[in-house]
């Protein structure tokens, strides 16, 4: 039994369906089978019982009359007349009253009692002579003798009739399972080719290939509803795939940047270095430039460390210490910071479209927002004409919610960025003028500083183009409530 198992579990699901159903089949037509027998067996015993209720009023007088020697008259059934204690004392056969063969019903037992109790009951006996012979038998009293009479009929022709139907109902039911198997393994063939291609389309995938897809299937169908749901997983697999090699692409272009923005200070002081140690400079003049452009040179590899750092620990995106911050009071220490490091600019503090500045409250780590700001006025100051006025415009806009997000601006009126060059700006190392920048000091990571400082606070920050010229920084993050106001909730 354990064998059959583990052979039906090792089969394929086709193989394991056709079995289940075949099985269920034969006990379906075996069942329907016995039940028919049974019921035909039944009614052809109940007629042949009626049959020889009907001839008793026939064969009695026979065999009464066989008492005196009379035999000669035909009865329809076989008849046999017993005394009190079941002795044959007179018979009757049917037809010419001569029975083809030697057998006879077995009436042992037959008393007149048992027939008292049992009268005009129908009853299967076996047979005198031949064994393998059952006869049906009907025992009635007399009313006019303590005797009784006993009506037969072997069962030959109902046996013959029942094993014939039987045998034709077994012949049309296995001919039926036949036919019901071969088309249901057409039918589990067919509805199972869909589940053979997405095994050749998961075997293609495994190989690598993953922008295989499963299509021209029902939605509504088990098959359908399988391959969406497989589609939707590629989907998934190919986006993570191609997200992790643009990641791959972006780390490994980094580093490259990172060597090369490294390199750059660190050749221009070995240079220098190496001139003041072979004696080239003899002056105390040359002496003293070396030694400024070395310092120089110092202060940006520095510069680009710490920008490296900072970097670093904003991927890691760890939890810092958050609280309400007022991007107006942001603005208006940047504009008197901007105002000290180049006197010759006009920066102002406005509010959004030409308005009044407003509070604008957010949550958020004060010292990040702050460098946030710091690094787009650094970057405006940086790439702008001198004497180019700057403005700082803070305010709220209304949320898709219902609530405001808060806005802060750094606009400019310089030559503007391109539009090509628009779209990458927030990269890392990215330069829209790579000469101009060393030439100012730039690191090439500012603004990727900023985009991933309002990240971290849920925000965005886009490039747009200023009205007349220029370009504007538009950060926004969600609108928090000032402090004033949580206390007096509070």
């Amino acid at each position: 039994m354990n064998v059959l198992t583990r052979r039906f579990r090792s089969a394929s699901l086709r193989s394991q369906l056709m079995a289940l159903t075949g099985l269920l089949l034969a006990i379906s037509i075996s069942v329907t089978t016995l039940v028919a027998v049974s019921v035909l067996r039944d009614s052809l015993v109940t007629s042949m019982d009626q049959e020889l209720r009907g001839s008793v009023n026939t064969v009695a007088p026979v065999l009464t009359g066989a008492l005196q020697g009379d035999v000669t008259t035909p009865v329809p059934n076989s008849g046999y007349l017993l005394d009190q204690n079941g002795n044959v004392v007179a018979s009757a056969r049917s037809g010419t009253g001569t029975s083809p063969d030697s057998s006879s019903p077995d009436l042992s037992g037959m008393t007149l009692d048992y027939v008292m109790a049992h009268d005009g009951q129908g009853e299967t006996v076996g047979s005198v002579g031949v064994p393998e012979r059952k006869w049906r038998v009907v025992p009635t009293k007399l009313t006019a003798f303590d005797m009784s009479v006993v009506v037969a009929e072997p069962l030959d022709r109902t046996n013959a009739i029942i094993s014939g139907v039987g045998l034709l109902t077994f012949s049309f039911g296995l001919a039926t399972l036949l036919a019901a198997m071969t088309v249901g393994w057409v039918m589990v063939t067919r509805a199972f080719q869909p589940l053979r291609q997405v095994e050749a389309t998961a075997a293609r995938i495994a190989e690598g290939d993953l922008s295989q897809r499963m299509e021209g299937y029902n939605p509504q169908t088990e098959i359908g509803q399988l391959s969406g749901s497989l589609n939707a997983m590629l989907g998934h697999i190919e986006d993570a795939f191609d997200a992790r090699t643009r990641s791959e692409i972006k780390l490994r272009r980094f580093v490259a940047d990172a060597s090369h923005e490294l390199r750059t200070p660190l050749v221009s002081i070995r240079g220098y270095s190496e001139l003041y140690r072979h004696g080239a400079l003899q002056t105390p003049e040359d002496v003293g430039k070396a030694m400024e452009r070395i310092e120089s040179e110092s202060k940006r590899m520095t510069q680009l460390v710490e920008d490296l750092l900072t970097l670093a620990r904003l991927d890691e995106r760890r939890v810092a210490t958050t609280r309400p911050v007022d991007l107006l009071h942001l603005a208006y220490d940047a504009a008197s910071d901007a105002h000290a490091t180049a006197p010759d600019r006009t920066v102002r503090v406005v509010g959004l479209h030409d308005s009044q500045p407003e509070a604008a409250w957010v949550h958020g780590d004060e010292s990040k927002l702050r460098q946030v700001v710091a690094n787009l006025i650094t970057n405006a100051l940086r790439y702008t004409p001198a004497g180019s006025p700057l403005e700082l415009a803070v305010g709220l806009e209304s949320a898709v919610d219902g609530g405001f997000t808060s806005v802060l601006q750094v606009r400019d009126h310089g030559p503007g960025i391109d539009r090509e060059d628009a779209e990458r700006v927030f990269e890392r190392f990215y330069r829209a003028d790579s000469s101009r920048t060393r030439e100012t000091g730039g690191t090439g990571l500012g603004l990727s500083i900023v985009a991933a400082i309002i990240a971290q606070h849920d925000g965005a920050v886009k490039l747009e183009e200023t009205d007349g010229g220029g370009a504007t920084f538009t950060v926004r993050i969600p609108h928090t409530k000032p402090v004033d106001e949580d206390s007096e909730d509070a």
